[in-house]
C-alpha cells in the first residue's frame, strides 16, 4: 500500500467518511461532523493508518474548485452585482473588526505585531466550502440571502489575494523575513517592483484583466466549446468539456493572473450561467462536486491534533470565541446596519461564524515568513475545525427559531431601521380574484409573464428591492418583503385571491407559507415547486393543490409528445 498512496488515501478517506457520515446521520447530526472525524482517524496525530496529507489536500482543492464552479452556474453577473451594496462593505467591515479582535487576542498572548496581523486576518475569513454546502443543503443558494452570502465570500477572497501579495512586502517591517527581490511569477511578472503600492496596483490590474478577459472572451469561447461538445451527442465528451473548462480556467487564472483557483472557477461558472447548457453542466458535475467536497472535510480533520485541547485550553477557547461569536455578531450587526431584515442578518451571522481553507493559506504564509509562531498556526487549525463542527448546529438552531422569529418580527420592527418601501409599509391590496406569486426568480418571473399575458390580476411578493422597483415601474403591484413576515399575507388579501403560487426553492419556508395561505382561504388554489419526492410529500401535507417537480414535468412532456406524434400520419 505504500507504493499506491493515492489509492490508499482515497479508499481510507471515502470509506471512513461514509462510515462516520452514516453514524452522524443516524444520530441526527450533520454529516460534516462524520467527515471531520474520519479525517482525525486517518491523520498523523492518531494511531493506525496515516493517509498522505499532501495528496488529500490536493484532492480537496479539486473539490473547492468544482464547488465554486457549480455555484457560479447558478448565478448571473447581474445577480452578483445586485448585492454589491451589502457584500462589499459587509465583507470589508467584518475583516477589519474581527482582525482587530484576533490581533488583540494575539497581543494578550505576547506575540509580535506581525503575528497579531496574520492571526487576526486568518480568524476573519469564512470557509467558502462550508458556507456553500450549508446553503445548498437548505435550498438557500438561489435566495436573496444566498446571493448576499456568495457576494460576501467573493469580496473576502479578493481581500485574501491582496493580503497574500502584501504580507511578504511588509514582513521585514513587521519583524519577519521579507521579500528581498520580486521574482516574476506570472504573465505580468516583468512589471513587478519592490514597492508596496506598485505591487498592490499590479494585483488589482491583474484581477481586473482576468474579469475583463472572462467577460469579453470567455463569454464567447466557453459556451462555444460546450455547445460543440453537446452537439457530438456524447455525454462523456460533454462531461469532460465541463471539467476541462472549470479546472482549466481556474488553473490559468492562478498561473497567469495571480487570481485564486477558487475565484477563477467561480467566474468560469458565472460566464457559463448565461448559456442554455448551464443546468446540464451543473448536473454533470454534481457527483464529482459531492465526492471531492467530502475529501475537503476529511483533509481538514487530518490536521487536527487532539492534544492541543489539553495543552492550550485557554488560547483555544479564546480563538474559538473570536471565530464563532466574534464573526457572527459582527456579520449580524453589519447586515442590520445596512438595513436588511432580521432573517437575513441571522443567516449572515451563522454563515460567517467559521473559518477554513483561506485561513490555512494565510497562516502557512505567516509561518514561512517568520511572522506567525507555530503555536498560532495550530490554534488557527483547531479553531477552524471546532467552528466547522459547530456551524451546522447553528443553522439547525436558526431553522428551529424561524417560527418564533416570524411571530415576533413585527413586535421588534420599530427598534430596527426599515428599508424604504419595506414590507411593513405595504397596504392591503385592492385586488380580488388575483394570483399571489411569492418569488420572482428564474421560475417566478416566467410564471408572472404568463399570468400578465393572460391579463389576470397579479400581486408579487419578492425579497429583492431592485426587482420590486422594476415590477412597480411596469405597473405591477409588488411587495418588497419576505412572505413569512407578519401581516404580509394578510396584506395580499388571500381571502379574495384565486391562486397562490410559491415559486421559492426553499421547501421549509414554502411549507410554512402554504400552511398560512390555506388557513387564510380554504378554497384557494395553491401551487408550489419542489426538487424531490420528499419535498412533494412535505408540501402536500400543508395543503398544496398542485406541486410541480422538474423531473416529472420533463417526463410528462416527453410522453405527451410521443402520444401526440402517434396520431399524426
Amino acid at each position: 500500500m505504500n507504493q499506491t498512496p493515492l489509492i490508499a488515501t482515497l479508499v481510507a478517506a471515502l470509506g471512513l467518511a461514509f462510515a462516520f457520515g452514516t453514524i452522524a446521520n443516524r444520530l441526527r447530526l450533520p454529516s460534516i461532523i462524520g467527515y471531520l472525524v474520519a479525517g482525525v482517524v486517518i491523520g498523523p496525530f492518531t494511531p493506525g493508518f496515516v493517509a498522505d496529507q499532501m495528496l488529500a489536500q490536493q484532492l480537496a482543492e479539486v473539490g473547492v474548485l468544482l464547488l465554486m464552479f457549480g455555484v457560479g452556474l447558478h448565478l448571473s453577473m447581474e445577480e452578483l452585482l445586485s448585492v454589491r451594496a451589502i457584500a462589499v462593505p459587509g465583507a470589508l467591515g467584518q475583516i477589519g473588526i474581527v482582525s482587530l479582535l484576533g490581533g488583540t487576542l494575539a497581543h494578550l498572548m505576547g506575540w509580535s505585531i506581525g503575528a497579531a496581523i496574520v492571526f487576526g486576518l486568518s480568524l476573519s475569513v469564512a470557509s467558502t466550502v462550508v458556507v456553500l454546502r450549508t446553503l445548498d443543503e437548505r435550498r438557500l443558494l438561489e435566495t436573496e440571502r444566498g446571493r448576499i452570502a456568495i457576494g460576501w465570500l467573493i469580496v473576502e477572497d479578493i481581500g485574501v489575494i491582496l493580503a497574500l501579495v502584501l504580507l511578504p512586502l511588509f514582513a521585514n517591517a513587521l519583524g519577519g523575513l521579507g521579500q528581498g527581490t520580486t521574482q516574476p511569477t506570472d504573465l505580468f511578472g516583468w512589471f513587478e517592483t519592490q514597492t508596496v503600492w506598485s505591487a498592490l496596483g499590479l494585483t488589482v490590474i491583474k484581477i481586473a484583466a482576468f474579469v475583463l478577459l472572462m467577460v469579453v472572451v470567455g463569454k464567447r469561447v466557453i459556451p462555444l466549446v460546450l455547445h460543440y461538445a453537446a452537439h457530438t451527442g456524447s455525454r462523456e465528451l460533454f462531461r469532460l468539456a465541463v471539467l476541462a473548462v472549470a479546472l482549466g480556467v481556474a488553473y490559468g487564472a492562478a498561473e497567469l493572473f495571480g487570481v485564486s483557483l477558487a475565484l477563477g472557477a467561480f467566474f468560469a461558472g458565472v460566464i457559463l450561467a448565461e448559456s442554455r447548457l448551464s443546468q446540464r453542466a451543473a448536473q454533470e458535475t454534481l457527483p464529482f462536486r459531492d465526492a471531492f467536497a467530502v475529501l475537503f472535510f476529511v483533509s481538514v480533520g487530518m490536521l487536527f491534533d487532539p492534544t492541543i485541547l489539553v495543552r492550550e485550553t485557554v488560547p483555544v477557547v479564546g480563538t474559538f470565541l473570536v471565530i464563532v461569536v466574534g464573526n457572527a455578531i459582527v456579520a449580524f450587526a453589519i447586515t442590520l446596519a445596512l438595513r436588511h431584515p432580521l432573517r437575513t442578518a441571522l443567516t449572515m451571522g451563522a454563515s460567517m461564524s467559521q473559518i477554513g481553507e483561506f485561513s490555512f493559506i494565510l497562516s502557512g504564509l505567516g509561518v514561512s515568513l517568520k511572522l506567525l509562531p507555530d503555536e498560532g498556526r495550530d490554534l488557527i487549525l483547531v479553531g477552524a475545525i471546532l467552528s466547522i463542527l459547530v456551524n451546522p448546529l447553528l443553522f439547525a438552531a436558526l431553522h428551529r427559531a424561524m417560527p418564533w422569529l416570524t411571530e415576533h418580527e413585527q413586535q421588534n420592527a420599530p427598534d430596527q431601521p426599515a428599508p424604504p418601501s419595506s414590507a411593513g409599509e405595504a397596504n392591503i391590496t385592492e385586488l380580488s380574484g388575483h394570483a399571489v406569486l411569492v418569488g420572482h426568480g428564474r421560475v417566478g418571473s416566467r410564471v408572472a409573464e404568463a399570468i400578465l399575458a393572460d391579463r389576470l390580476p397579479l400581486l408579487v411578493i419578492e425579497e429583492r428591492q431592485d426587482v420590486v422597483e422594476q415590477l412597480r415601474a411596469r405597473g405591477i403591484e409588488a411587495f418588497y418583503a419576505n412572505a413569512l413576515q407578519p401581516d404580509i399575507l394578510s396584506a395580499a388579501n388571500l381571502s379574495q385571491a384565486r391562486w397562490f403560487i410559491s415559486a421559492i426553492p426553499n421547501p421549509f419556508e414554502g411549507g410554512n407559507l402554504i400552511q398560512q395561505a390555506r388557513a387564510a382561504n380554504p378554497n384557494l388554489e395553491i401551487i408550489a415547486r419542489a426538487h424531490s419526492d420528499a419535498e412533494v410529500e412535505h408540501l402536500g401535507k400543508f395543503g398544496a393543490n398542485l406541486i410541480i417537480m422538474g423531473e416529472r414535468e420533463i417526463a410528462r412532456g416527453i410522453i405527451e409528445h410521443i402520444r401526440k406524434s402517434r396520431t399524426i400520419p
